[in-house]
Formats: C-alpha cells, sequence, structure tokens
C-alpha cells in the first residue's frame, strides 16, 4: 500500500462524514457572505420610500430615487411602517414625498421632502448625501425653469419641459476617480476583505479539528492493520500527511471560486495568490497532523481545536485588521502565521502586488510550515507501532 492509496483511503472516510464537509464547506461560505455584507463598506443602501400623492414630478423624483446606483428602494405605505422599517434597521433611511409636493412646485413655493432615519448611523449619514444628491438634480431643473419664465417669459410647464431636454442635452462634467492608496496597509473592503481572511481562519481551523481523525485511526487500531501490509512508516506519514493537504486546497479553492464567481472578488496575480494558497495549505496541514498527535481523544480536537483556531485568528487579523490595534498587539499578532498571510493578501489585494512583493511573507510561512510538518511528523512516528 503506496502513499497515495492510503491518502485516498483516508480522504473518503473523511468526506463521508457529513458534518465535517458541512465545517470544511458550507460554514466558510455563510461566514464569507455575513461578514462581507457588514464589514464597512456596501455598494447599496436600503430605502423605504412613501408616496403620499401623485403628480408628474412626484414620479419624476421615484423614478430618479429609483434609478440611483447608491440606493435600493422599497415602497411603503404609511410613514409610520416607514419610521417602524428604520427603527428595526430594516431600512437605512426612509424618504417621504408629501401630498403636495406638485401642487407647492407649481405655485412656485419650497416643498420638502421628508428623509427619516438614525443621526448616528453612518448608514444613513451616506444614504441622506445619496438622497439629497438626487433630490438636488431636481431641483436644479425646476430652478431653472422658474428663472426661465421669470425672464423669458412663457409658462412654468413649458419652460420645465424644456429645461428637461437642454438637460439631457446638455453635455455634464465628467468625474474621473483613481486609487490614490496604492500603499494600502489594510484588505479592501467588502467580500474581498471577508474572503481571504476567512480562508486564513478557516483552512487552520478545520485543520486542527480534523486532527480528530488521526486520534480515530489510532484508537481503531487502523495503523496496525496498515502495517499488515508492505506499507512503511513512511508512507502512513506521507498518506496522512497528503490528506490533509488535500483538504486544505478543497476548502481554499471553494471559497476563491465562490468569491470571484459569487461577489467578483478579485484575488489578485493568479500565480502569486496560488502559492500564497499553497503555501497556507502547508502551514493548516501542519498543524492538522499536528493537533491529531497532541490531543488524546478526537473529542479534544473537534471541542478544543476550533476555539484555538479562532483565538489564533483573532490575534493574527482575520477578525480585524491589525492596523488598528496597538502597536504591542500587532507584534503578539505576527508571533502566528495568520499576521503573515493577511499581511500577503493586503499586498496582493490592495497594493496590486505580485510574487517578489510577497515573497518575504511567503518565505516565513514556508518556515512555520516547515517547522509545524517536521514536529507533526516526528510526533506521528513515534506514535505509530509497526
Amino acid at each position: 500500500m503506496n502513499v497515495l492509496t492510503i491518502a485516498a483511503n483516508s480522504l473518503r472516510r473523511y468526506l463521508r462524514d457529513r458534518t465535517a464537509m458541512f465545517f470544511v464547506i458550507v460554514l466558510p461560505v455563510l461566514v464569507v457572505v455575513i461578514v462581507g455584507s457588514t464589514v464597512t463598506g456596501f455598494d447599496r443602501f436600503h430605502v423605504g420610500l412613501v408616496v403620499e400623492g401623485d403628480g408628474a414630478r412626484t414620479d419624476e423624483l421615484v423614478a430618479a430615487l429609483s434609478a440611483s446606483p447608491a440606493l435600493s428602494v422599497t415602497r411603503l405605505s404609511t410613514a409610520k411602517l416607514a419610521g417602524d422599517a428604520v427603527r428595526r434597521s430594516e431600512q437605512s433611511a426612509a424618504v417621504i414625498i408629501p401630498a403636495d409636493y406638485d401642487d407647492r412646485i407649481a405655485a412656485g413655493e419650497t416643498t420638502e421632502v421628508g428623509l427619516m432615519g438614525e443621526r448616528t448611523s453612518n448608514a444613513f449619514i451616506a444614504t441622506q448625501v445619496a438622497v439629497q444628491s438626487v433630490v438636488a438634480r431636481q431641483a436644479a431643473v425646476v430652478q431653472a425653469a422658474r428663472f426661465a419664465a421669470a425672464e423669458a417669459g412663457g409658462s412654468f410647464t413649458e419652460q420645465l419641459d424644456r429645461a428637461h431636454r437642454l438637460a439631457g442635452a446638455t453635455a455634464s462634467v465628467g468625474v474621473t476617480s483613481a486609487a490614490v492608496n496604492r500603499g494600502g496597509s489594510m484588505l479592501p473592503e467588502g467580500f474581498s476583505y471577508s474572503a481571504p481572511t476567512m480562508l486564513v481562519l478557516f483552512v487552520f481551523i478545520n485543520a486542527l479539528a480534523g486532527g480528530a481523525a488521526i486520534i480515530e485511526s489510532r484508537r481503531l487500531g487502523m495503523y496496525e492493520r496498515i502495517a499488515a501490509t508492505p506499507a512503511s512508516r513512511r508512507a502512513i506519514i506521507g498518506g496522512e500527511t497528503l490528506t490533509y493537504l488535500a483538504l486544505a486546497l478543497l476548502q481554499s479553492v471553494i471559497i476563491v471560486v465562490l468569491a470571484a464567481t459569487l461577489f467578483g472578488v478579485d484575488w489578485g496575480s493568479p500565480v502569486a495568490a496560488t502559492l500564497l494558497i499553497a503555501v497556507w495549505a502547508l502551514v493548516g496541514t501542519g498543524a492538522g497532523v499536528l493537533s491529531g498527535t497532541v490531543f488524546r481523544t478526537p473529542e479534544q480536537a473537534s471541542s478544543v481545536g476550533p476555539p484555538i483556531g479562532i483565538v489564533a485568528g483573532m490575534l493574527g487579523g482575520c477578525m480585524w485588521p491589525l492596523e488598528i490595534v496597538p502597536s504591542a498587539m500587532r507584534t503578539i499578532g505576527h508571533v502566528l502565521p495568520h499576521a503573515w498571510a493577511v499581511d500577503a493578501w493586503t499586498i496582493l489585494l490592495s497594493r496590486n502586488g505580485g510574487i517578489t512583493d510577497i515573497a518575504p511573507q511567503l518565505g516565513i510561512l514556508a518556515g512555520y510550515a516547515a517547522v509545524l510538518l517536521t514536529v507533526a511528523t516526528l510526533r506521528l512516528r513515534r506514535h505509530l507501532v509497526v
């Protein structure tokens, strides 16, 4: 029995465990979605819209709000329902278009659009700016029509139609944006933050918990039965190590593919990202095999391993950027491999780096992997009775 046969059998046994597959595949994806949706940075803000009247100007404003790329508009029937939705955080804000909106505009009077929200909410502040920009665009056309009616004559309605035509025909001022923070020290917001950090976190956590499989194999005497074949102790160790490496790579590939296809995450240089994933998978492999030799029972590995992994992830910058913590905590965090992996992803995703840019981080992670794999191999060798 050779290394590949042993690895294939162990991997097949692991993949049959539905609970393990939930933690390897389903849970990481769910956490990526949750964290990516809540970590600062939203593409659109949810707004409740209450329309108390009707008319051409009201319809124009409703259409403009609905077309805004910054707003996701939901029609609500009453101001009370809108207020309740804001209080329950179902909506970032609520816009109320009054019943006399069209009449007051036609009469040349000042009219106001109501906006409800939590003043201390960052989402409300951003939503307020987006709503104000939409209302301001309509107000500019109305003001132009009033000025033209007063200076050139004609009815307000006629001049308003003319103002609308001119607004559509007049060239607008273009604004070009460019990223100036190429030396960013934190990952991008949203899913570009959650996907790489959760990859780092869960590959390590599941490796530690997966040590239970080695303990169970020892407890059931499977290694003794394998030893009855021509398989050597080296083949057994190699087979188990290859199994953990395959699981780490499988989990990484799933996160990368789903994040790229579903959430548009750009993983940076394909070659550099692939190499980083491979090196981190080796770190996870070493941690997983070592877990199987340190804990005494499968229950210990599956119950104690994940908390250890979570604490390591917290200290290593998987839960929040290390840039926001005191320098002493950053130093402590970089005792762990997680911080170096997150640093490497930051260089790839925030600074458009390549292999040479993350070479120091790759070297340090390779050192962690070598130490973990060496210690794990020596300990597993001692546990094997061949």
